[in-house]
């Protein structure tokens, strides 16, 4: 019953290409509300709560901001950049002419690798 009732819709929502920029969309709104809104002391200290990890001799505590800024956006241009090369695979290998490119390439790059490794 939960599945068919939640679950089902959900997923065909996720399904959707375009949800991730209805998700990003409607998150910058709920936050811009809420950054000028008299609860705006409360989204600063939310940015500035102390988040890490510690052990014995190492500890490890930034800011939310800083967890946000350096490592999650290390991993969206990380995904941006493994779509540029898809979108450029796609384009080179399917057209007849790019295979021959690529083939020359990948020999050309072969031997390279092969001379550097005897020097």
């Amino acid at each position: 019953m939960i599945k068919k009732v939640i679950l089902t819709p959900f997923q065909k929502f996720v399904k959707i290409e375009s949800f991730s920029g209805l998700l990003l969309l409607g998150t910058t709104i709920i936050a811009l509300v809420w950054a000028n809104s008299t609860f705006g002391d409360s989204y600063e200290s939310l940015w500035q709560y102390k988040v890490g990890f510690s052990a014995e001799n190492f500890e490890l505590k930034k800011p939310l901001l800083l967890w946000v800024n350096d490592g999650l956006m290390a991993i969206f241009f990380f995904l941006i950049g493994l779509e540029i090369k898809r979108e450029f695979l796609i384009l080179f290998i399917f057209k007849s002419k790019s295979r021959n490119i690529a083939r020359l390439g990948n020999s050309y790059g072969y031997r390279y690798c092969v001379f550097i490794g005897r020097a």
